[in-house]
């Protein structure tokens, strides 16, 4: 009895071994095969999605990759280009740009431009913005009006300023002559020069935060000001506690244009002063301009536009981590 059931259990697991190998096997290779066909057909994605994206990246690539790399090869080298071929040196154009005290002046001149351009274009564009989203008879008309100077090419603008501050004929002395005050001499004044060229640029530039603003206005829920108004809330403490939070990514966007334009300014700087008087007015972009085309320094050139690019791009960084961290998003 003993060896027939051993001999019937002996039978039976053989059986369940033998009969577990085909049954196990065969799933494991079809997961093998649907596992090879899956992959092929995402390689074929990969490959499509690399070759449709392939010009894009070829372009840029080839406009904004490689002439920033270009460009920082150039800086360690020096070059007058017109003759030749660009001699390395190192950091040499680094260390004498740095070590340089005209160059730290034009670097305090750029950041002043630059402050100066941004918190005006931040006061006085969200100003205009809430004048302009008043029921007033015209606004349409002065909407366009304050944009119109924004599409206008900033050398247009400029010769415009020119005649404005002319201290024999400008309008600038048409107004300030009847208070008994004599113009300032604004673009031949050291003193003036930079003035004259924040308000040229911001009143070129007011029309579009002005707008930029107002379409925030436009889209902000009305529910939490007629909350506001059933707390009793006055209009400063609704600005405050509402409207300015509520536009924040409206002033993150601002900032971060204003800071990248005004560092980028070059136009108005040709026409309205040239730079000038002296490096009252040179900012680092008209620097660069200025070694590369007028000097005919390309290393000195490539080397402070290298500047500008770290610094621009240390102020961005700056701007994403520490300000977006205050703005809401509806």
């Amino acid at each position: 009895m003993s060896t027939a059931t051993t001999a019937t259990t002996g039978d039976t697991g053989k059986g369940a071994v033998t009969g577990a190998g085909p049954g196990g096997t065969a799933p494991t290779a079809r997961r093998r095969r649907r596992g090879r066909h899956h992959w092929r057909r995402r390689r074929k994605e990969y490959l499509l999605f690399l070759l449709m994206i392939s010009p894009n990246l070829l372009i840029i690539g080839t406009f904004d990759y490689w002439p920033v790399l270009y460009n920082a090869w150039l800086s360690l080298t020096r070059w007058n280009m017109i003759s030749g071929v660009p001699r390395y040196v190192g950091l040499e154009n680094y260390q004498n740009l740095l070590t340089s005290e005209s160059f730290h002046g034009i670097l305090l001149t750029t950041l002043t431009f630059s402050a100066a351009i941004v918190v005006g274009s931040v006061v006085l564009g969200l100003a205009l913005a809430l004048l302009f989203d008043q029921k007033l008879r015209g606004r349409g008309f002065v909407r366009t009006a304050a944009f119109a100077p924004h599409i206008v090419s900033g050398a247009a603008i400029a010769t415009l300023w020119l005649f404005i501050f002319d201290p024999a004929y400008g309008l600038t002395r048409v107004l300030l002559d009847p208070l008994g005050i004599e113009s300032p001499r604004w673009v031949n004044d050291a003193d003036w020069a930079l003035v004259a060229l924040v308000i040229a640029y911001l009143w070129k530039g007011i029309g579009f935060v002005a707008v930029v603003y107002l379409a925030g206005l436009q889209n902000l829920p009305e529910e939490l000001y007629e909350a506001a108004r059933l707390d009793g809330a006055g209009t400063w403490t609704t600005f405050r506690r509402i409207t300015l939070p509520l536009l924040s990514p409206v002033t993150f966007f601002v900032l971060v244009t204003s800071i990248i334009g005004t560092f980028q300014a070059y136009d108005m700087i040709a026409v309205l002063t040239g730079g000038g008087p002296g490096d009252a007015t040179t900012t680092l972009s008209w620097y660069v301009y200025q070694q590369g085309f007028r000097a005919s320094d390309a290393g000195t050139a490539a080397a402070a536009a290298m500047v500008l690019f770290v610094i621009l791009l240390v102020v961005t960084g700056l701007q994403t981590r520490f300000v977006q961290r205050k703005v809401h998003y509806t």
